[in-house]
């Protein structure tokens, strides 16, 4: 059976969230059970070739790619999220944006054992996030192993922040 084609399943949205940028949305993919499978297949073949024992979803799409791609794989998953939203004790890393800063947070339990970390999220844009929870990942003892998102917008050149050590795998590429 021949792979679909996943780009087909991207919608794009002129001038949002604001004149001048085009949105790719995969609301459409995630709609469709048959695209999702193959993300997930792909996704999985990440994951057979990097080897995590953990996955590091950012929020908040994250979510949904890493908790289905860590229940395929049969390991665990954990949030990394925006200040105030998660329980007990947090470790935190603030990051510059284009315009400002921002602050992600993640529960340092679940790293003692210093597991593999595949960081997952739905779009790889100016990189920004995904190196500020690679930061988080390092923080509390998890040895990163990679990343791997649905989308990347190269023109944006994210995968220049992100470590040059550490492969990045995207399943389309804009």
């Amino acid at each position: 059976m021949p792979a679909i084609d996943l780009r087909q399943h991207v919608r794009d949205i002129p001038d949002f969230p604001k004149p001048g940028i085009l949105f790719r949305d995969i609301t459409p993919l995630m709609r469709s059970p048959s695209a999702w499978q193959e993300v997930m297949r792909q996704m999985g073949a990440v994951c057979e070739r990097l080897q995590p024992d953990l996955i590091v979803g950012i929020e908040s799409r994250g979510f949904i790619v890493g908790t289905a791609l860590a229940t395929a794989q049969g390991i665990g998953f954990s949030p990394v999220r925006k200040p105030g939203k998660l329980p007990g004790t947090v470790i935190g890393v603030d990051y510059s944006l284009e315009y400002g800063s921002d602050r992600l947070e993640i529960l340092p339990d679940g790293f003692e054992q210093r597991p593999r970390v595949l960081i997952v999220d739905d779009l790889l844009a100016t990189g920004g996030t995904a190196a500020a929870c690679s930061e988080l990942v390092a923080a509390v003892g998890g040895e990163l192993c990679g990343f791997a998102f649905i989308v990347e917008l190269a023109d944006l050149a994210g995968k220049a922040k992100l470590p040059s050590s550490v492969p990045v795998d995207s399943l389309i590429v804009y």
